[in-house]
């Protein structure tokens, strides 16, 4: 994108396309395994716990499951166009053991790392079409606690809120970065405010946008079902990390959601269950949101003309 404000433009646009046409979820989560929309895409392995961050232009995973014989390790790289990134060398490394990875599908990179004990930290390094040195730390109760009724639970904290405010950082690349402030409203409202750009509300089928120092324009809007969570389903959920956030005991957990699809790392509030951080990694949609204000966030309503 040649313009810095047209992809603003078209990294919200993005969100909200994805917030109106996504599958919507079912009563409950996915089951353990289940097929992402794209048989091809590169998705973790099943049972292992995921953790992922964006690799210039491309979404990078990996996964880590515990077996008799070491560590299973897994690569996931998926390039700007949604497809797997094909052709790299991979090495992971682990308590003294290394391996290459062997190619498992496009834009996947798999070994076995023979350890004993406690794993602390897997090494990944890239190279290829990307250079890249991650070094993951592993959580301390390994193996670590499955999350999947954290999630749930989180859900069900989402869809009882009536209203909550975040503030978003949403890139593309390292060169196209959107920050906005958003409120959401039960059960059709939301508005968004791009730093330095564009506003929009939307409420029930219509929804209203303003360029900065212009007025505001009404359009047709497909309703959207708020608040929801950002995920749809969840596999591969466990809790990475016990920490304090905001104050009050908190489980860090990181997630796969195969019919987005998506990597997921949220912060809940212990008590609560309420999804107090929470960072997105997938084609060309590196998300970070922070949330606050629940219940108890101003209400939306429609804007004045001029």
């Amino acid at each position: 994108m040649v313009l810095v404000l047209g992809s603003y433009l078209l990294a919200v646009l993005l969100l909200l396309l994805y917030l109106e046409h996504r599958p919507r979820p079912s009563s409950g989560l996915a089951a353990p395994v289940a097929p992402t929309n794209s048989a091809a895409f590169p998705s973790p392995l099943s049972g292992a716990v995921v953790f992922s961050r964006e690799a210039g232009d491309d979404a990078l995973a990996l996964a880590v499951l515990q077996q008799k014989a070491g560590l299973l390790v897994q690569a996931s790289i998926v390039g700007p166009d949604g497809a797997g990134v094909p052709g790299l060398r991979t090495a992971f490394a682990a308590r003294g053991a290394s391996a290459a990875g062997s190619a498992c599908g496009a834009g996947c990179y798999r070994a076995m790392l023979p350890t004993r004990g406690r794993p602390r930290v897997v090494e990944l390094v890239v190279d290829g079409g990307i250079a890249t040195r991650w070094r993951v730390s592993l959580p301390s109760r390994w193996p670590p606690r499955d999350a999947t009724t954290l999630i749930a639970g989180a859900t069900r904290a989402w869809r009882s809120l009536r209203t909550l405010s975040f503030r978003e950082r949403l890139a593309s690349s390292p060169e196209h970065v959107v920050t906005s402030t958003w409120r959401v409203q039960a059960p059709d409202r939301l508005a968004y405010e791009i730093d330095r750009g564009a506003s929009a509300v939307i409420i029930g089928k219509r929804r209203w946008d303003k360029d900065p120092g212009g007025v505001w324009k009404s359009s047709p809007q497909f309703p959207l079902d708020q608040p929801t969570p950002q995920w749809v389903s969840a596999t591969n959920a466990f809790v990475i990390a016990r920490m304090t956030a905001r104050e009050r005991p908190a489980w860090r957990v990181s997630f796969f959601d195969p019919k987005t699809p998506a990597w997921f790392t949220v912060v809940l509030d212990r008590q609560t269950l309420r999804t107090l951080d929470l960072r997105m990694v997938t084609t060309a949609h590196f998300m970070h949101q922070v949330y606050g204000a629940f219940d108890a966030t101003p209400a939306i309503r429609m804007p004045r003309r001029g």
